[in-house]
């Protein structure tokens, strides 16, 4: 849970005060460079807490997705030839 989580949670009960980013009532809102810094700060806070897979756990995730992809084709393919024929035994072609 990141620190501003428990203020985002406070402040989700609908408050009155829009999209300011701050619960105070005097705050003001920051200008547009002070926001895109804002989130710039954010995004780079987040990439720092990713963790990437190590060789062999890339190299099962990536079996896995194939695996998965190949039994949906097979299976589109089964409905498709059965859709096909039919079609055809229906209308006689």
């Amino acid at each position: 849970m990141s620190e501003s989580a428990p203020a985002a949670a406070s402040d989700a009960g609908g408050s009155a005060q829009g999209d300011r980013p701050s619960a105070r009532p005097g705050a003001k809102r920051p200008g547009l460079f002070g926001r895109i810094g804002l989130f710039v700060r954010q995004v780079v806070a987040e990439l720092r807490k990713v963790v990437r897979p190590t060789r062999s756990e890339l190299v099962t995730y990536t079996g896995v997705v194939l695996v998965f992809v190949a039994v949906v084709m097979a299976f589109v393919t089964i409905v498709d030839f059965g859709i096909g024929k039919a079609t055809f035994w229906i209308f006689g072609g």
